[in-house]
């Protein structure tokens, strides 16, 4: 049998169930329960107690918790989750991805946030294997749904117990310097074609580029200083002469204040959003075909400085990675070393062999 707990009032509970005489005389022990004639339902005080109650009485397992009580709870939780984060400091990227995943479970759940186990969360990871969600995506879901069982609610009925998904090997596709070029030059307005080489020129993220203000230039070292980027942690990274001199440009015709590239509200920076949809449209204008972000700009700056001969280790502290084998993918896609090896065909044709 199950028991269907839903708002009734914003002081009482419906509770729907199979009719028996057991099951009246049980829910005439709750105190303040009343029988409401008119729609043949029974309903409890909206109170802790009066469900605390219920739960005993009917066996948690047995109750389902319709969308609209459930949304209380969850909305406690998420709450409460974000708060933690922030007194953690975590990013507001990394809260808003936490707090959504978070939710989002919940709304799969359908059930009392304490009767949640492993089960549970392995039915719902399945739900986006299946859908074809990455194992970065896989592994963030369980990145904060094991933050909301360890960390926030660590209870000893309950331990959090699933294991992370094997990451996909895949390597991030390349531009070339003359693709590079390309893009540049169809992009017609200036702001643009600034902000564009900058990333470019610097292996910024998207997001730390629109994000840089005009402090953060250092025109005299050649340097770029990025604030709080990925992980709340400050780095320095190059700024070349070709950046600086299109950025000195645009900002003697913009006269930007505060952020180096203002929004439509000049109290706010450009959005990520908007450099994302002027890149895909200078992509097409130049021709190219590949699949690619403006992220495929850092991946790019990366393997041109390798295969120019840069340090492996001076890559990784302008890119701001961590850890040396993040950087490492860059030599998987690297021509440095494969220019020198010649195809067995060109060898075949070179000698003349008649197939």
């Amino acid at each position: 049998m199950t028991v269907f707990v839903n708002n009734y009032s914003d002081l009482l509970l419906s509770v729907k169930f199979s009719y028996s005489s057991e099951n009246v005389e049980k829910i005439k022990t709750i105190s303040g329960r009343k029988w409401i004639q008119s729609d043949k339902i029974w309903c409890i005080p909206n109170n802790k107690e009066s469900v605390n109650n219920l739960k005993r009485l009917f066996k948690r397992h047995k109750l389902v918790f319709i969308n609209s009580l459930m949304e209380n709870y969850n909305e406690e939780i998420l709450n409460v989750i974000k708060k933690e984060l922030s007194i953690r400091n975590y990013s507001t990227k990394t809260i808003k991805a936490y707090v959504n995943h978070v939710k989002n479970f919940l709304q799969f759940c359908n059930k009392d946030f304490k009767e949640i186990n492993n089960d549970d969360i392995k039915s719902y990871l399945l739900k986006h294997i299946d859908a074809g969600k990455s194992s970065v995506y896989i592994d963030q879901t369980i990145s904060a749904l094991g933050f909301l069982f360890k960390e926030v609610y660590n209870s000893k009925d309950f331990k959090f117990d699933i294991k992370r998904p094997k990451r996909e090997r895949k390597l991030p596709n390349i531009l070339s310097k003359e693709e590079v070029a390309n893009i540049i030059w169809n992009i017609d307005n200036l702001k643009h074609k600034a902000l564009i080489m900058l990333i470019y020129s610097a292996g910024l993220r998207i997001s730390e580029a629109v994000r840089i203000k005009i402090e953060d230039i250092d025109s005299k070292r050649n340097l770029i200083y990025v604030r709080s980027a990925k992980g709340k942690k400050d780095r320095y990274t190059i700024l070349s002469k070709a950046a600086l001199e299109i950025i000195r440009e645009y900002y003697k015709k913009y006269k930007p204040a505060i952020w180096l590239f203002e929004g439509q509200n000049r109290e706010a920076h450009i959005t990520e959003r908007t450099i994302q949809r002027v890149f895909d449209k200078a992509v097409i204008k130049a021709g190219i075909r590949k699949k690619v972000t403006v992220h495929t700009l850092r991946h790019s700056f990366a393997t041109h400085l390798l295969e120019s001969g840069i340090d492996l280790r001076y890559i990784q502290e302008l890119l701001g990675h961590e850890r040396s084998t993040t950087t490492e993918i860059y030599t998987h896609v690297s021509e440095k070393d494969f220019s020198r090896i010649q195809s067995p065909l060109d060898r075949i044709m070179n000698d003349k062999i008649i197939l």
